[in-house]
């Protein structure tokens, strides 16, 4: 960078971050603040985003949530491998995405009709409404927020969803879900999953095994997988033939 722009960017971002002596209100001064966190964490979150567009996720929000919440419990361990999307069986792709988003190929991070049905069902109180979290929400989730049931994180979530959909591929996409979801206390990513429940790596996955992962989500400390009982022997089972009435490997070609 020559001096010149040097200057000029440092010339604009004391323009733009130093209050101005014109404001005068409380509302002003809220509007500056405001205006100005969401600028500097949009510019985080597309740094970030435009980062982890070529190199492997370190770790993830949630694991540092996690690692929080356990801060006193000596026996909690974090497990997590790093595997690129050619060291995933192609079964344990089509599983996550038979069992959580069999639209992937088709949206653009957003499934807009299971959205208006969870707010419908939220207004007429029918709680036996499945979420409508896509893999690309459920991905900006576990990697930039919280956990829990928020308005305000939904809020949040839905923009980053759109950039993460813009900035990566759906392979990309696919392949940082995989590596960041929790598939049991302190085990993350389908590489730590594979060896821990499995004894082989991810790559190595045949669909029976992929497909009880992807029965675990998005609640593997209900769900275990090492203990699998009948309601997510049955998921598993479903997960299967939906994984077929895809079209299997050749679903993937699509994204």
């Amino acid at each position: 960078m020559s001096k010149t722009s040097f200057s000029l960017t440092k010339w604009c971002l004391r323009k733009y971050f130093i209050p101005s002596s014109k404001i005068k209100t409380i509302k002003g001064w809220l509007w500056f603040f405001i205006s100005r966190i969401v600028v500097l964490f949009s510019s985080l979150y597309f740094l970030l985003s435009l980062l982890f567009s070529i190199v492997p996720v370190p770790f993830s929000a949630y694991m540092l949530e996690q690692q929080i919440e356990h801060i006193n419990n000596a026996d909690y361990h974090q497990n997590y491998e790093w595997a690129s999307s050619d060291q995933i069986a192609w079964q344990m792709k089509m599983a996550a995405i038979a069992g959580e988003d069999q639209k992937f190929a088709q949206h653009y991070g957003i499934d807009w009709e299971s959205i208006k049905s969870v707010v419908t069902g939220s207004i007429f109180g029918d709680a036996k409404l499945r979420g409508a979290s896509t893999i690309s929400q459920q991905t900006v989730k576990n990697l930039y927020l919280w956990h829990g049931t928020s308005w305000i994180r939904k809020g949040i979530e839905l923009p980053l969803t759109l950039l993460i959909e813009t900035l990566w591929s759906k392979e990309r996409i696919l392949e940082i879900y995989l590596n960041i979801a929790e598939f049991g206390e302190g085990i993350f990513g389908v590489e730590a999953a594979a060896k821990h429940y499995f004894n082989k790596s991810a790559a190595s996955l045949n669909l029976s095994e992929a497909s009880l992962l992807a029965a675990s989500l998005p609640n593997p400390i209900i769900f275990k997988v090492s203990n699998p009982n009948a309601q997510m022997r049955k998921k598993q089972r479903w997960i299967i033939s939906q994984v077929r009435n895809l079209g299997g490997r050749q679903y993937l070609e699509k994204l």
